[in-house]
């Protein structure tokens, strides 16, 4: 079995697209505690690197989606087998193509998609094997939400594109159903419906494991985040915080459950 199986369905990379991206350098290294390297030299493309290597990167938020109203925004790449093969099935299951599949040199195949409620993500699969990260490590990215229109149609579609599984189904009582996804029985994310009266357009958010939530949450705030919900405590014993960065991405930090001495 090759790692271009073993990683499929998985999130394997973290990219932010910001306007100014030396800002965002600035903030995320002091919030998260991330350092930075250049993919190579001379070009502008930045590493974000944690305590198991890098784990993603940023770069400028291109002129052509600026002019479309897009953003800054954080965006993940999910590992397939075939990116064509895979864009070809989107568009099937009525989700968009907003890139067609290009190649990056040395790198790997990408394509940018949509799901049919509108959330958007990467589909890329690696020139060369990636390795996983321990994503309960601190800096690491630790958990993949979507908030949709429709959870369980948004579910089918990835079911079907990624092979991802339902762990668990947890009852939110009037916020309604938080379906917990996988790849066998390991947890990566969850999906919910957007509860009716929010504003929140369909969209992915991404969770960054800190050990201390309120000493990365002060950071933020100081460097100039607004909380857009929280910080809260959440089934397991683990607190979280929704936060916009100075440039207008939508992020979130996650403290595991202290352990018991």
């Amino acid at each position: 079995m090759t790692n271009m199986t073993v990683n499929k369905g998985q999130f394997v990379w973290y990219e932010q697209l910001a306007k100014d991206p030396k800002k965002a350098i600035d903030f995320y290294t002091h919030v998260v505690g991330w350092k930075t390297q250049l993919f190579k030299e001379g070009e502008d493309y930045v590493m974000w690197v944690g305590e198991q290597g890098p784990l993603g990167g940023v770069m400028r938020l291109p002129d052509e989606a600026a002019k479309m109203g897009t953003p800054p925004h954080w965006m993940a790449h999910v590992q397939v087998e075939n990116v064509d093969a895979t864009a070809s099935q989107v568009k099937k299951l009525g989700g968009k193509v907003y890139k067609e599949p290009t190649e990056i040199p040395s790198v790997g195949r990408f394509a940018v998609i949509a799901d049919p409620q509108g959330a958007f993500l990467s589909i890329f699969t690696p020139s060369d094997p990636m390795t996983l990260h321990d994503s309960s490590k601190a800096g690491e990215f630790c958990w993949n939400e979507l908030l949709t229109s429709d959870y369980a149609a948004a579910f089918d579609f990835y079911s079907k594109i990624f092979g991802w599984k339902i762990v668990q189904d947890m009852d939110m009582g009037p916020m309604g159903t938080y379906r917990v996804f996988g790849i066998g029985d390991k947890q990566i994310g969850g999906m919910m419906t957007i509860p009716k009266g929010q504003p929140t357009p369909p969209m992915w958010l991404y969770y960054t494991e800190t050990p201390d939530l309120d000493a990365a949450l002060g950071r933020a705030t100081k460097n100039g985040a607004k909380v857009m919900n929280g910080p809260m405590d959440v089934p397991g014993g683990g607190r979280i915080v929704l936060l916009m960065d100075p440039q207008g991405a939508a992020f979130a930090l996650h403290q595991a459950p202290k352990k018991a001495a």
